[in-house]
């Protein structure tokens, strides 16, 4: 299977991402793995390619975090202890110096692709929003356990940590009009840096295009799957699908007016 595809050839300004999207590892490390399938896919962003899909422009990552991990600095992209993968024993041996580089390279490969896709999007018109969309865990003590309280786990969870000042109303954009989305019979509960507050991505994007570049890193609470089973709620992924596709014109608004 591919690393990742790159489907970016809309005229469109928006572009989505997920980067952990993906489960498989390559063949040389696959036999090294000392999880198995559902122990990684626990930590990694299942379904978050099926929303990203939803965007005229995207990116979907195929393999897992645990090959390499593109929302993280390079030197801390590959998980070479417990520490580095929330205390999870991730190879049942330390990886050598190629194993190690042969998923760096990939590492690479990929931010060289997103740049070339990103130019593209800058020559055509101007700049670009790209929604750096990603899940998280909110049941982490067990199968059938308590979830975390809602008023530390918003159903959306806009990370603006490293989001260039110029580029804030295209946040309250995206915040304002998810919340006119209805889920669950309320608004929807999107709110700001609670959780999150954006990674590598959002930062190499506003390091190196931060004049014409907005980068909004999303969160998706699990509320769409079971995350101990796998089991998806495909009505509920696509509400949010849905709630994600909505706000973009006014972001691109917004994104025009800074």
């Amino acid at each position: 299977m591919e690393f990742a595809s790159f489907d970016v050839s809309a005229p469109d300004l928006v572009i989505a991402t997920a980067v952990h999207n993906g489960h498989e590892l390559r063949p040389e490390l696959a036999g090294l793995s000392a999880l198995d399938g559902q122990g990684r896919l626990r930590e990694e962003d299942p379904h978050t390619g099926s929303v990203a899909r939803r965007f005229a422009n995207n990116v979907v990552v195929h393999r897992s975090r645990f090959e390499v991990d593109i929302n993280r600095e390079r030197n801390r992209a590959v998980y070479l202890t417990a520490d580095d993968a929330w205390g999870l024993e991730v190879w049942r041996r330390p990886l050598s110096k190629e194993e190690i580089s042969g998923s760096l390279h990939l590492y690479d490969r990929f931010y060289t692709d997103l740049a070339r896709s990103l130019d593209r999007l800058v020559d055509d018109n101007g700049g670009f929003v790209l929604y750096d969309i990603h899940s998280y865990n909110h049941v982490r003590s067990g199968p059938g356990g308590d979830a975390d309280p809602p008023e530390k786990s918003p159903v959306v969870n806009l990370g603006t940590g490293s989001l260039p000042e110029r580029w804030k109303a295209v946040a309250e954009a995206f915040v304002e009009s998810a919340r006119e989305w209805v889920f669950d019979g309320a608004a929807l509960d999107v709110r700001e840096n609670v959780r999150f507050e954006g990674r590598q991505v959002a930062a190499w994007v506003h390091e190196r295009y931060g004049e014409v570049g907005c980068a909004l890193a999303i969160e998706l609470k699990k509320v769409f799957m079971d995350e101990w089973s796998g089991v998806v709620d495909t009505d509920r992924l696509d509400q949010l699908g849905a709630a994600l596709l909505a706000t973009t014109e006014p972001v691109r608004r917004a994104w025009r007016e800074s």
